[in-house]
Protein backbone atom coordinates (compact mmCIF):
# COMPACT_ATOMS: atom_id res chain seq x y z
CA UNK A 1 0.00 0.00 0.00
CA UNK A 2 2.68 2.45 0.83
CA UNK A 3 4.07 3.77 -2.19
CA UNK A 4 1.07 3.47 -4.61
CA UNK A 5 -0.97 5.05 -1.66
CA UNK A 6 0.97 6.44 0.43
CA UNK A 7 4.55 7.85 1.43
CA UNK A 8 4.11 8.89 5.22
CA UNK A 9 1.73 6.91 7.67
CA UNK A 10 -0.22 9.15 10.18
CA UNK A 11 -1.36 7.81 13.80
CA UNK A 12 -3.99 9.82 15.40
CA UNK A 13 -4.07 10.22 18.79
CA UNK A 14 -3.92 9.12 21.07
CA UNK A 15 -5.02 5.37 19.92
CA UNK A 16 -4.06 5.12 16.37
CA UNK A 17 -0.40 6.14 17.21
CA UNK A 18 1.11 2.94 18.11
CA UNK A 19 -0.55 1.11 15.30
CA UNK A 20 0.95 3.86 12.77
CA UNK A 21 4.27 3.09 14.23
CA UNK A 22 4.20 -0.24 13.84
CA UNK A 23 3.19 0.35 10.58
CA UNK A 24 5.51 3.09 9.53
CA UNK A 25 8.54 0.36 11.22
CA UNK A 26 7.25 -2.35 8.99
CA UNK A 27 7.17 -0.71 6.23
CA UNK A 28 9.96 1.33 6.52
CA UNK A 29 8.66 4.31 6.17
CA UNK A 30 8.23 7.75 8.26
CA UNK A 31 5.86 8.31 10.65
CA UNK A 32 3.99 11.17 12.33
CA UNK A 33 1.24 11.91 14.50
CA UNK A 34 -2.35 14.23 14.68
CA UNK A 35 -3.62 15.33 17.68
CA UNK A 36 -7.22 16.38 17.69
CA UNK A 37 -6.01 20.19 17.76
CA UNK A 38 -3.07 22.30 17.85
CA UNK A 39 -1.24 22.00 21.19
CA UNK A 40 -1.79 25.59 22.62
CA UNK A 41 2.06 25.99 23.73
CA UNK A 42 5.31 25.42 22.01
CA UNK A 43 5.38 25.31 18.74
CA UNK A 44 1.59 25.06 18.75
CA UNK A 45 1.71 21.88 16.33
CA UNK A 46 -0.89 19.66 15.14
CA UNK A 47 1.26 17.03 13.41
CA UNK A 48 4.00 15.81 15.51
CA UNK A 49 6.66 14.55 12.92
CA UNK A 50 7.35 18.16 10.99
CA UNK A 51 9.34 20.84 11.44
CA UNK A 52 7.41 24.01 12.89
CA UNK A 53 8.74 25.61 9.43
CA UNK A 54 7.97 23.13 7.00
CA UNK A 55 4.71 21.04 5.99
CA UNK A 56 4.00 17.92 4.48
CA UNK A 57 5.03 18.86 1.32
CA UNK A 58 2.45 17.37 -0.67
CA UNK A 59 3.21 13.76 0.26
CA UNK A 60 0.72 10.63 0.19
CA UNK A 61 -0.18 10.38 4.33
CA UNK A 62 -2.16 7.49 4.77
CA UNK A 63 -3.91 8.01 8.09
CA UNK A 64 -4.34 5.14 10.56
CA UNK A 65 -7.30 4.73 13.56
CA UNK A 66 -7.93 2.51 15.71
CA UNK A 67 -11.73 3.07 16.33
CA UNK A 68 -14.37 5.05 14.24
CA UNK A 69 -17.61 5.93 15.65
CA UNK A 70 -19.41 9.02 14.45
CA UNK A 71 -15.54 9.74 11.84
CA UNK A 72 -15.94 13.30 13.20
CA UNK A 73 -12.12 12.60 14.88
CA UNK A 74 -11.03 10.65 11.73
CA UNK A 75 -12.07 13.35 9.37
CA UNK A 76 -10.95 16.07 11.16
CA UNK A 77 -6.98 14.09 10.85
CA UNK A 78 -7.57 13.76 7.51
CA UNK A 79 -8.55 17.41 7.30
CA UNK A 80 -5.43 18.50 9.06
CA UNK A 81 -3.01 16.62 6.81
CA UNK A 82 -4.27 18.49 3.87
CA UNK A 83 -4.23 21.87 5.88
CA UNK A 84 -0.78 20.99 6.40
CA UNK A 85 0.11 20.36 2.65
CA UNK A 86 -0.76 16.81 2.14
CA UNK A 87 -1.87 14.32 0.31
CA UNK A 88 -4.87 12.45 2.71
CA UNK A 89 -6.82 9.84 0.35
CA UNK A 90 -6.62 6.99 2.76
CA UNK A 91 -8.04 6.29 6.70
CA UNK A 92 -8.03 2.87 7.86
CA UNK A 93 -9.27 1.97 11.06
CA UNK A 94 -9.12 -1.32 13.17
CA UNK A 95 -12.97 -1.01 13.32
CA UNK A 96 -15.59 0.65 12.39
CA UNK A 97 -19.19 0.62 13.70
CA UNK A 98 -20.15 2.05 10.41
CA UNK A 99 -22.39 4.60 11.50
CA UNK A 100 -24.11 7.11 9.18
CA UNK A 101 -22.58 9.81 11.58
CA UNK A 102 -19.10 8.60 9.90
CA UNK A 103 -20.47 8.34 6.39
CA UNK A 104 -21.63 11.95 6.61
CA UNK A 105 -18.48 12.82 8.44
CA UNK A 106 -15.66 11.97 5.48
CA UNK A 107 -18.68 12.40 2.87
CA UNK A 108 -17.91 16.24 3.93
CA UNK A 109 -14.30 15.79 2.80
CA UNK A 110 -12.98 16.74 -0.70
CA UNK A 111 -11.34 14.79 -2.51
CA UNK A 112 -12.64 11.95 -1.21
CA UNK A 113 -11.07 10.09 1.42
CA UNK A 114 -11.40 5.91 1.06
CA UNK A 115 -12.38 4.88 4.60
CA UNK A 116 -11.31 0.93 5.26
CA UNK A 117 -11.72 -0.66 8.44
CA UNK A 118 -10.22 -4.51 9.17
CA UNK A 119 -13.57 -5.16 11.25
CA UNK A 120 -16.92 -3.79 11.07
CA UNK A 121 -20.15 -4.14 13.77
CA UNK A 122 -21.93 -5.98 11.29
CA UNK A 123 -19.60 -8.20 10.40
CA UNK A 124 -18.57 -8.60 13.87
CA UNK A 125 -22.19 -9.50 14.38
CA UNK A 126 -22.58 -11.73 11.47
CA UNK A 127 -19.88 -13.99 12.84
CA UNK A 128 -20.75 -13.85 16.64
CA UNK A 129 -24.57 -15.14 15.09
CA UNK A 130 -22.94 -18.12 12.81
CA UNK A 131 -20.90 -19.79 15.54
CA UNK A 132 -23.57 -19.05 18.07
CA UNK A 133 -21.92 -16.91 20.56
CA UNK A 134 -24.82 -14.43 20.93
CA UNK A 135 -28.41 -15.58 22.30
CA UNK A 136 -31.07 -14.48 19.90
CA UNK A 137 -32.13 -12.09 22.65
CA UNK A 138 -28.68 -10.74 22.93
CA UNK A 139 -28.57 -10.35 19.33
CA UNK A 140 -31.94 -8.45 18.57
CA UNK A 141 -30.61 -6.55 21.52
CA UNK A 142 -27.38 -5.09 19.40
CA UNK A 143 -29.06 -4.91 16.29
CA UNK A 144 -31.34 -2.57 17.77
CA UNK A 145 -28.67 -0.36 19.07
CA UNK A 146 -27.02 -0.29 15.88
CA UNK A 147 -30.22 0.88 14.53
CA UNK A 148 -30.18 3.91 16.49
CA UNK A 149 -27.28 3.91 18.86
CA UNK A 150 -27.57 7.68 20.17
CA UNK A 151 -30.64 7.40 21.49
CA UNK A 152 -30.71 3.25 22.70
CA UNK A 153 -29.75 3.92 26.50
CA UNK A 154 -32.39 6.34 26.75
CA UNK A 155 -34.66 4.56 25.25
CA UNK A 156 -33.57 1.56 27.79
CA UNK A 157 -33.41 3.93 31.02
CA UNK A 158 -30.19 5.28 30.82
CA UNK A 159 -29.43 9.02 31.28
CA UNK A 160 -28.33 10.72 27.64
CA UNK A 161 -24.91 11.63 27.87
CA UNK A 162 -23.95 14.13 25.32
CA UNK A 163 -19.91 13.66 24.03
CA UNK A 164 -18.24 13.77 20.84
CA UNK A 165 -16.46 11.04 19.23
CA UNK A 166 -14.26 9.58 16.38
Amino acid sequence: MVGTYGEVIAGTSTSGIPWGAFLARELDCPFVYIRDKPKDHGLKNQIEGIDAEKDLEGRKVIVIEDLISTGGSSANAVKAVRDANGEANWCLSIFDYGLDKAVEAFATLNPRCNVRSLLTYDTLLDIAKRIGYLTKEQMEMLQEWRADPFNWGENHGFPKVERGGK
